[in-house]
């Protein structure tokens, strides 16, 4: 993996968002979904929620399954995926912030933080667009699963994508967590 490590701001929330890893493109910025998939997702979030970038940042604590840029994939199509080495190496950092925060709702966005969090892989029909109950890391947690906004993906552009988009991001809107954060 390649440095440096990149993670959002100390923001002491209960909703607790989890990617899979920084691209080459946050390590620069400093931040998370600093790039493409960042103006994807910050514009769910605007829809869902009625807040801008900075304001989501601002309440939600983001964090990653993998903490540094995993290079991209040997035949070209995006980044490549962490492997099981470069997980547990990050996992520690992961365990530490769930404990300081103990989320209430954990918002895992694509395949690899969803199975972290559900401990199940599979297609992402089966998980987006539903409110799941999990003991993640020792938190009993509410997890509403979202897809990758990566535009090297097309899942949540395309049927059943996003429908399953447009109903996760509807309970997000209505869900206690997320109303007390942003009104």
């Amino acid at each position: 993996m390649q440095g440096p490590v990149v993670h959002g701001p100390a923001v002491d929330s209960p909703l607790f968002l989890l990617g899979q890893a920084p691209g080459v493109h946050e390590g620069p910025a400093g931040k998370p979904f600093a790039w493409t998939a960042g103006k994807t997702l910050f514009g769910w979030f605007r829809d869902a929620l009625g807040a801008d970038e900075a304001t989501v940042r601002e309440r939600v604590y983001f964090a990653a399954v993998a903490r540094c840029f995993p290079g991209k994939q040997p035949r070209g199509g995006g980044d490549r995926k962490p492997d099981d080495g470069e997980v547990t190496a990050c996992r520690a950092w992961l365990e530490e912030e769930v404990a300081l925060l103990t989320p209430k709702l954990v918002l895992p966005v694509g395949a690899l933080a969803i199975s972290q969090v559900l401990g199940v892989g599979g297609p992402l029909a089966d998980v987006v667009g539903r409110l799941h109950r999990a003991r993640w890391l020792g938190v009993d947690v509410e997890v509403l699963p979202l897809p990758h906004p990566s535009g090297a993906s097309t899942w949540h552009r395309t049927e059943p994508g996003r429908t399953l988009l447009a109903q996760a991001l509807a309970r997000l809107s209505r869900h206690p967590v997320a109303r007390a954060a942003f009104g």
